[in-house]
C-alpha cells in the first residue's frame, strides 16, 4: 500500500458514509477514473456513468457497537484522509443497543445565497466588497463563501462541533430532506464549468442559468459536497436522502399546467433525464441497505457492462411518466437490527432502551398525482407508507420534503387555491389561480386536499394505536421537513377518535418539527409575506374564502409553539426508550469558527 501517489486514480468526491446498521455499512465515493476502491479490508470496482466513475464499499460482518477508524484506498495507494487535513481520521460507528437514538435533520442547502435573498446590509456589503455590484444582480463568478453575508452554513458548523464532542452524542444519521443542490440556482463553480462546458455546446437551448445535462449536474454535486469540514462530516456521519424540487427545477410537479409547460420545452427532457440518472448516483444509491441492493435490477445492470448512462436513462424516464415498481422512499429502524427484511409489522419491543424508532423518508414530488384528484403521493406509495409504519414502534418518523401543517392562514390559502383552479369559480377564476399558485408556491399538503385527508387518518390511526398488532401507540409520531426557509415546531391535536380502545392506554403525542435551511435565506419581502399570512386575521379571512370555495374543514387542529426561526439551523431527535427530545441549534459564526447555538430543547413525550 502506498500514500500520495499522484500518478494514480484520485477522489473526486468522499468517501460518504451512507447506509450504516448494526452489523453493515455503505460508503460512496466518485472517482477520476476507473479503478479498485478498498475500505477495511472490502474492496469493490468502480462503475461509470457518461465518462464519470463511482465506488459503492459495501461491508458487512461489523460489530453491534463497534468503532472502526478507516482509510479509503484507490488501486493501492490511499487517497483519503487527505495529507494534511485539519480535522481527525474517519470512523465508521456501527448502530448499538446500549444508547439512544439520535437523528440529525434539515433541509435546503446551497453553495451561494442569491443576493435578491439577501437582507439590505447584507447586498451593501456585498456590493462594497465585489465592485459595486447592485443589489439583485447576479454575483460574480469568482465569489465563493461570504459566509459572513450570507450565514453559516449549518453542516459546516455541526462538523466543527463533533471533534470536541463525546462520539456517543453523534448524530446516528442525518436526514437531508430535498434540496441537497440548487439545478436552477448553481453557485459559482458550477456557473464557471458551466461556461467551459457549454463553450463546446454552442446550441444548447437550456436556460443560461440552470443546469442542462449530466455532466453540470456532477460539477453541481461536487460544488456542494467538496467543502473540506462538509466533505469529512459526510465521512463519519451516515446521510439518507430525498429530493424536492430545486434538485430538478423550482416548483417540479406543483400542478399539471406545470408539467404540460415544461415537457414542451425542448431543453426539458435532457433535464429531466440528467436529473434522475444523477439523483441515483448520487443520493439514492446510498440509501439502500446491502440486502435491497442485492435485490435491485437497476444496481445490477449498472455494475454489469460498461458505460450505465444509458441503463439510467431508462429508469429516468419511466419514473419521468410515474411507471409502477419505481420507488425512492424508503424506511429504516433504529434501536434495533435495520434490516431489509425487516417486517413492518414485526411485533418485537426490543432495541435500544426499550423500543424501536420507526424512519419513514417519503417522497413527496416524483410521485404526485396533478391531474384529476390530486395527490401527493400515488395510492401505491401511499398504501407503501401505510404498511411501513403498521407494528410496534415506540416511536414514528415521517419525513416529508414539504410541511403538511403550515400557519392556517398559507393553510386556508392553498386549500382554496386547488378549488378555485379545479374550477369552482369558473375558467378566468381558474387561469388566474393557477397563476397565483405557480408564482407563490401553493404546493404543498394543504393544495392536496384528498392526500392531506389520508395523512389526517394516518396520523389518527397511528396515535389510536390501531397499526399496531397489539394495539399499543407509539409514545411519539413526528412529522419532519423543510422546503419552507424557516423552522417551527407545531403541536397537533387529533380527534376525539384517536383515542386507544384500552382506557390504560395513551394515545401518541404528535408533532411536526421543520427545519429549514441549512444554508439558504428567504427573501425580506417573502418574510413580511409569511408573518402576514400567519397572523390570526390572515386565518379567519383566509378560511372564509377557502370554505366559500367549498374547500374542506380539517380534522385535526395544530397550533405553531416556538418558531418560527429564520437562521440557517439543523435539527436534533434523540429517542431514549419511550422518551423524545427535540432539539433546534442555528449556525453560526465565532471569529472564524463556525459553530451552533441551541435556540431550543423539548421534551416531545
Amino acid at each position: 500500500m502506498t500514500t500520495g501517489d499522484s500518478a494514480g486514480p484520485e477522489l473526486v468526491l468522499g468517501p460518504m458514509l451512507r447506509y450504516v446498521s448494526e452489523t453493515e455499512a455503505t460508503i460512496w465515493v466518485e472517482t477520476d477514473r476507473e479503478c479498485l476502491v478498498e475500505v477495511l479490508g472490502r474492496d469493490a470496482p468502480t462503475f461509470e456513468v457518461a465518462g464519470h466513475h463511482y465506488g459503492l464499499v459495501l461491508l458487512d460482518g461489523l460489530a453491534p457497537g463497534s468503532e472502526h477508524e478507516y482509510q479509503v484506498t484507490l488501486d493501492g495507494t490511499v487517497r483519503w484522509p487527505l495529507p494534511d487535513g485539519y480535522f481527525p481520521p474517519s470512523v465508521l460507528r456501527t448502530l448499538g443497543q446500549d444508547r439512544p437514538v439520535r437523528l440529525a435533520f434539515g433541509s435546503c442547502r446551497v453553495a451561494e445565497i442569491a443576493p435578491a435573498n439577501l437582507n439590505r446590509t447584507a447586498r451593501r456589503e456585498r456590493a462594497r466588497e465585489h465592485g459595486g455590484m447592485r443589489p439583485g444582480a447576479a454575483a460574480p463568478a469568482e465569489t465563493e463563501g461570504l459566509a459572513g453575508h450570507e450565514g453559516t452554513d449549518a453542516l459546516a458548523a455541526l462538523a466543527a462541533m463533533l471533534p470536541g464532542c463525546s462520539r456517543d452524542r453523534w448524530p446516528d444519521v442525518l436526514l437531508m430532506i430535498g434540496d441537497q443542490v440548487y439545478a436552477d440556482e448553481p453557485g459559482p463553480a458550477t456557473r464557471r464549468f458551466m461556461a467551459d462546458h457549454r463553450a463546446t455546446k454552442p446550441d444548447t437551448t437550456a436556460p443560461p442559468g440552470e443546469v442542462a445535462d449530466f455532466a453540470e449536474y456532477c460539477a453541481l454535486y461536487r460544488e456542494a459536497w467538496s467543502d473540506p469540514a462538509v466533505r469529512w462530516l459526510f465521512s463519519v456521519v451516515p446521510t439518507a436522502m430525498i429530493f424536492d424540487d430545486h434538485d430538478v427545477h423550482d416548483d417540479w410537479n406543483i400542478s399539471g399546467a406545470w408539467r404540460r409547460d415544461y415537457t414542451a420545452k425542448p431543453w426539458w427532457g435532457k433535464r429531466i433525464e440528467s436529473a434522475y440518472q444523477s439523483y441515483w448516483v448520487y443520493q439514492h444509491l446510498g440509501n439502500l441497505s446491502p440486502a435491497e441492493l442485492a435485490r435491485d435490477e437497476t444496481w445490477g445492470k449498472v455494475r454489469g457492462q460498461g458505460d450505465a448512462a444509458s441503463v439510467l436513462a431508462g429508469l429516468a424516464h419511466r419514473a419521468d411518466q410515474g411507471a409502477p415498481g419505481i420507488r425512492w422512499s424508503f424506511a429504516r429502524t433504529f434501536g434495533a437490527k435495520d434490516s431489509a427484511t425487516d417486517s413492518a409489522t414485526d411485533s418485537g419491543t426490543g432495541g435500544a432502551r426499550g423500543g424501536k424508532v420507526r424512519v419513514i423518508m417519503l417522497d413527496s414530488r416524483s410521485r404526485r398525482v396533478v391531474d384529476g384528484t390530486r395527490l401527493m403521493t400515488d395510492e401505491a406509495e401511499w398504501r407503501w407508507l401505510t404498511e411501513s409504519v403498521t407494528g410496534d414502534w415506540a416511536h414514528v418518523v415521517i419525513a416529508t420534503s414539504v410541511p403538511p401543517l403550515l400557519p392556517r392562514g398559507i393553510h386556508a390559502l392553498e386549500a382554496w387555491t386547488e378549488r378555485i383552479c379545479g374550477g369552482a369559480w369558473g375558467r378566468q377564476a381558474a387561469r388566474f389561480g393557477e397563476r397565483l399558485r405557480q408564482a407563490v408556491d401553493l404546493e404543498h399538503w394543504p393544495s392536496f386536499d384528498a392526500s392531506f385527508r389520508q395523512l389526517e387518518e394516518l396520523l389518527t390511526s397511528l396515535a389510536a394505536g390501531r397499526l399496531s398488532p397489539r394495539g399499543a401507540p407509539p409514545a411519539t409520531v413526528t412529522l419532519i421537513s423543510g422546503d419552507v426557509h424557516h423552522s417551527y415546531l407545531t403541536a397537533v391535536d387529533l380527534p376525539r377518535t384517536a383515542a386507544p380502545a384500552g382506557p390504560a392506554v395513551k394515545a401518541s403525542a404528535v408533532y411536526q418539527a421543520v427545519c429549514s435551511p441549512f444554508h439558504q435565506a428567504m427573501p425580506p419581502k417573502m418574510r413580511y409575506a409569511q408573518g402576514l399570512a400567519s397572523s390570526k386575521a390572515s386565518g379567519l379571512i383566509g378560511s372564509a374564502a377557502a370554505a366559500l370555495a367549498g374547500a374542506r374543514v380539517p380534522q385535526i387542529k395544530w397550533r405553531i409553539t416556538k418558531g418560527p426561526w429564520f437562521d440557517n439551523m439543523i435539527a436534533g431527535l434523540e429517542f431514549d426508550g419511550r422518551v423524545a427530545r427535540l432539539r433546534f441549534e442555528q449556525a453560526v459564526t465565532d471569529g472564524d469558527a463556525p459553530g451552533l447555538s441551541p435556540v431550543l430543547e423539548t421534551d416531545l413525550s
